[in-house]
């Protein structure tokens, strides 16, 4: 795996790796732009994600992809290496780490800022050991509570994300009279949980998860309240990218949108979560949103004027 800090799309097609790059020096979280919103693009190294599933299932495969939303312009890249789709099989974490691993050691090679989605404490551990600087358990410390622990130890930042139940029950669990104030309020109780293991409130970031244990009026409701997450006091990422709600929203002639047609509704999203004051969004097609968070932040400058 030396040969992959390359430039992909130069150079004859004969590897998706052709040309080589230097290494550069380890992307830190503290360098992150403060100016506007980030952009975290996705990386399912899996075969069985619900928008990409077995397109980036392989270690060269995989490491293309995130080197084209590196170059792209994203400013993290986050890895997984299990799906969370309603529904999806449960991936060891030995079977995990053999995915991530060599593609986020190759990404942290080429500078790029690389997070581990995982819901294993040992996976978050070899992670971080190859370089990725941030966790994001979209458990809720619901699968494995010891990664609070690990999260103290290592003194990584953290997105706590608010689901209910796992995979195959959280369709069940939708249940909410107030869902906004329902979400923030678990996700405080979740978050106590970190303080207790030692965890700071600067390492803390949130999200509302969207999509998990909420139908698609909820998802919309929890949208509309993204405000309502401030009173937490953390950063808020915001991962709307290509949801089922947005091709419920987009369906024609009785048919929803297939994931990759949902991109520009997703990067609507981001200009509006951006304005709002988000510090991240999730997605899939990290171009579009890149631009959106541009405007957004544009939009919300000072007038010259004034």
């Amino acid at each position: 795996m030396d040969s992959l800090a390359a430039a992909p799309g130069t150079g004859p097609a004969t590897s998706p790796l052709p040309i080589l790059r230097k290494p550069r020096p380890a992307a830190r979280f503290e360098d992150l732009p403060t100016d506007r919103t980030l952009v975290m693009g996705i990386l399912n190294v899996t075969p069985d994600s619900f928008s990409d599933g077995g397109r980036h299932a392989t270690a060269d495969t995989a490491i293309a992809a995130g080197l084209r939303m590196f170059y792209a312009g994203a400013d993290i890249i986050d890895v997984g290496g299990e799906s969370t789709r309603p529904g999806a099989e449960d991936v060891t974490p030995e079977e995990e780490q053999q995915r991530v691993i060599p593609v986020i050691q190759a990404l942290v090679k080429a500078g790029a800022l690389v997070s581990i989605d995982t819901t294993h404490a040992s996976t978050a551990a070899a992670a971080v050991e190859a370089g990725a600087a941030i966790v994001n358990d979209i458990s809720g410390l619901s699968i494995e509570p010891e990664m609070a622990e690990f999260v103290a130890a290592a003194k990584v930042p953290y997105i706590l994300t608010h689901r209910r139940g796992d995979a195959r029950t959280m369709n069940s669990l939708a249940d909410y009279k107030d869902v906004a104030g329902e979400v923030v309020a678990e996700l405080a109780g979740v978050r106590d949980k970190l303080y207790a293991a030692g965890v700071t409130a600067e390492k803390i970031i949130v999200d509302p998860g969207l999509g998990f244990a909420k139908n698609d009026a909820q998802n919309w409701e929890i949208l509309q309240n993204l405000d309502q997450l401030d009173s937490l006091g953390h950063r808020v990422l915001v991962g709307a990218s290509r949801k089922r709600f947005l091709g419920t929203l987009l369906t024609v002639a009785g048919k929803a949108a297939a994931p990759e047609e949902r991109d520009a509704a997703t990067a609507a999203i981001t200009a509006i979560s951006a304005y709002r004051g988000a510090w991240a969004v999730r997605v899939h097609d990290v171009g579009p949103s890149l631009d959106a968070v541009k405007v957004a932040a544009r939009m919300a400058a000072p007038r010259a004027d004034s």
